[in-house]
């Protein structure tokens, strides 16, 4: 037996809507970070600079896509006694924490400063870790959506 948060049919549509919006948002992030990756070893050129910057507002508006538009889909619609939203509530610390780390990266890397693009190889590796894990999680909270 799945479990599936219920949803009217107006809000099916958009949630539908939503999850197709997150998958082309996660597409071009994984582009961009392919793109930026490929500019190693990382100088503080203004292709480096222009391409991290454009990487690191996509990286944002992804995240806040799913952290908050799949999220509030979920708990917004979902009652208290719903097995989907208890399923999304044990989700949800785990996709913070992706969120988190998206945060942070943006936060270090927004500035351009040439200094930390010396650590820019280990912390988009480390990005990379936590995006493959967001991906596994906004799946499954997808999954709670679309069944």
């Amino acid at each position: 037996m799945s479990i599936a948060v219920q949803l009217n049919p107006e809000r099916k549509q958009q949630a539908y809507q939503l999850i197709a919006e997150l998958q082309n948002e996660r597409q071009e992030v994984w582009s961009l970070y392919c793109h930026v990756a490929e500019l190693m070893p990382f100088s503080a050129n203004p292709t480096v600079k222009k391409k991290l910057a454009r990487f690191s507002e996509t990286l944002i508006d992804y995240v806040s896509l799913g952290h908050f538009g799949v999220c509030e889909c979920l708990f917004k619609d979902a009652d208290g006694q719903d097995p989907a939203l208890a399923a999304a509530e044990e989700i949800y610390p785990a996709l913070s924490s992706t969120t988190e780390a998206a945060i942070s990266f943006n936060d270090k890397y927004e500035s351009g400063v040439a200094a930390i693009l010396d650590d820019l190889k280990q912390d988009l590796s480390a990005l990379g870790e936590s995006l493959a894990k967001r991906i596994d999680l906004e799946d499954r909270l997808c999954e709670l959506i679309l069944q």
